[in-house]
């Protein structure tokens, strides 16, 4: 069996905020939790020599970038998983570290961008009770400017080139953001838009003139990419299909545009031509994030991983197709392990639906342990990629399945959005569906399959307990809430839009709140029940696990509370997220791994 604390140790690379490439192309930068705590590193692109650690001090620091003069890094720092974050910058001669925030209580997204003059950093900000873009002096010596407020939550800001604009994107209608163009100096905000009205557009990258915009944006029931022309306000698509094409990149000649091509479980990095030619490149079936042109368009660098390897760093020459490995995380007494590789499959969702999935299959061959392990979200996926969890499921014999349930990303527009105003109840559906499934393909023993989420997930976890309490023999819900109407309350603003957005107003939509609360109907619990939380955390209240604790102890149902005091939403401490997954699979072991008697349940 492959030891879970010795996979959870294993280090990464932080993989969508956490690398960058210095303006002469000579270094990348990159957030790494080697040490078990997320640091900043460097590596030398040229020597490849072992990467140096720039940062230093306490909390978990993220998303690096360096300033165009080459002299400074910029990065944030969160010191008690609140995601209030520190704005931190770190002088390369000297590696002394000023924190730009050092009063702030206010929450700040992990999105900082430098003036092309190394002068000013523009980041987004909840500090008037409501995410906006500001500027401040990369001194730290004067108070932050604002340079758009918009009704919607920012969530995205990049500074042109040559100085005029940022780019700003906010999250909108549903689970739709809009992006707009803005003076540097403030102004009246642009968006890009067409005779509908604001584009989806969910990334962004400036052309080195600063006078385009590479996007990605829905067209159709698909992310594609754009060319938007700044000063004659138009846009031109140049790919259309099926798969999301994502987090493009243009190249300093602006002749190329790098992005991941993303078709469910499995990604590719994508270069394609503006005058026609296109060529694609994977590592490796699995998951290809971000990729960055080095200043002289030869190479990218990106991460990727998959169940055999850990996120790390590569490095791709676009002359020859070779792959260059940057980090090297797995140790190399695992470097030979013969870690499985799930298949994908579909399987019928209750109303008939196929509902893609990844699934382990156990190696015994009668009937043994299922656990459905949800993916949080909702709006993301499991994908082919690097999940200690799951290799340790596998490995001691457990079938493991995770359901891509109606509300999920990769499988199109209308899938994501399926559940919207209903969350808590498709969704809900599809994830009992893979319960069935099992039990019916006689994958499973259906007295000893269980359930376990993270976040939406493990919201997801409780509502399949509380509505389908004959499937499951136990379940383990982490970091999750109970209580649409109380955990709403809790948040902050930007977090609330969302839940309006996709659950309607909570005075206009009571009833349908209420229905998927599972915190109303605890009562209906079957199995026991492990709830996992921390106490810093901005996206799943506290307070929502603590009540459900004592609502379901006054019930006398059987219940396992553990809580973090010095965690937030994602546990940034090494030794806490190991403590927390090896109870999570120690609660799990007791209620599968002993056949106990419990009635089958009927289709």
């Amino acid at each position: 069996m492959i030891d879970l604390e010795r996979l959870l140790r294993v280090p990464y690379v932080d993989p969508e905020n956490g690398y960058d490439i210095s303006f002469d192309g000579e270094r990348a930068a990159f957030s790494w939790n080697l040490t078990g705590q997320w640091e900043i590193y460097e590596v030398t692109l040229r020597s490849l020599a072992e990467p140096r650690r720039i940062s230093s001090g306490p909390g978990a620091k993220t998303a690096p970038l360096y300033s165009p003069d080459g002299t400074r890094l910029v990065y944030g720092v969160d010191l008690d998983g609140s995601e209030n974050l520190h704005i931190l910058v770190c002088d390369l001669a000297n590696e002394a570290q000023t924190d730009l925030t050092p009063d702030s209580r206010a929450a700040i997204l992990p999105y900082f961008v430098w003036s092309p003059d190394s002068k000013e950093i523009a980041f987004l900000s909840d500090s008037s009770g409501h995410f906006c873009t500001y500027a401040m002096s990369a001194r730290g010596r004067a108070h932050p400017r604002a340079i758009l407020d918009e009704l919607d939550p920012a969530r995205a800001v990049h500074w042109s080139p040559n100085g005029h604009w940022l780019s700003v994107s906010v999250e909108a209608r549903g689970q739709d953001y809009h992006t707009c163009i803005v003076p540097a100096r403030g102004g009246e905000a642009h968006w890009i838009a067409d005779e509908n009205g604001p584009l989806n557009v969910r990334h962004t990258a400036w052309s080195a003139d600063g006078e385009r915009l590479v996007f990605s944006a829905m067209r159709g029931d698909w992310y594609n990419i754009a060319i938007y022309e700044v000063e004659a306000d138009r846009f031109t698509w140049i790919t259309e299909g099926e798969g999301d094409k994502i987090q493009p990149d243009l190249c300093p000649d602006g002749r190329r545009v790098a992005y991941v091509l993303s078709r469910g479980t499995v990604t590719w990095l994508v270069v394609q031509e503006l005058d026609g030619g296109t060529k694609r490149f994977q590592v490796e079936p699995g998951v290809h994030y971000a990729p960055i042109y080095t200043p002289d368009g030869r190479n990218l660098i990106f991460t990727f991983d998959n169940p055999r390897h850990p996120t790390d760093l590569w490095l791709l020459s676009l002359a020859d197709g070779n792959f260059t490995q940057l980090t090297h995380s797995l140790p190399p007494d695992l470097a030979g392990s013969d870690f499985p590789m799930p298949e994908e499959v579909q399987y019928p969702g209750m109303d008939d639906v196929p509902v893609p999935a990844l699934l382990f299959r156990q190696r015994s061959e009668r009937p043994g342990p299922a656990v459905v392990l949800i993916h949080g979200g909702p709006t993301w996926l499991f994908q082919m990629t690097w999940y200690p969890l799951m290799l340790h499921m596998a490995a001691r014999g457990w079938t493991v399945l995770t359901p891509g349930f109606r509300g999920s990303t990769g499988y199109g527009h209308t899938w994501q959005t399926a559940s919207r105003y209903d969350l808590g109840g498709l969704d809900t559906r599809d994830c009992a569906a893979g319960a069935l499934y099992l039990a019916r393909q006689g994958l499973a023993d259906p007295r000893r399959i269980a359930v376990s989420g993270r976040s939406h997930g493990g919201y997801l976890t409780m509502t399949c307990l509380t509505q389908f309490p004959e499937l499951w023999a136990g379940g383990s819900a982490v970091v999750p809430f109970m209580n649409w109407f109380t955990s709403h309350a809790h948040l902050r603003e930007d977090f609330q839009h969302w839940d309006i957005e996709n659950m309607g107003d909570p005075n206009e939509n009571h009833d349908r709140w209420y229905a998927n609360s599972p915190f109303f109907f605890l009562d209906r619990l079957r199995a026991p029940v492990q709830l996992i939380c921390a106490e810093n955390d901005p996206r799943c209240p506290v307070e929502d696990s603590q009540e459900t604790y004592e609502k379901l102890k006054s019930l006398g149902k059987e219940v396992d509370f553990i809580l973090y005091r010095d965690e937030g939403h994602a546990f940034l401490k090494m030794d806490n997220l190991v403590d927390s997954e090896m109870r999570r699979v120690a609660f799990l072991a007791g209620v599968l791994d002993n056949d106990q008697e419990r009635p089958v349940a009927n289709d």
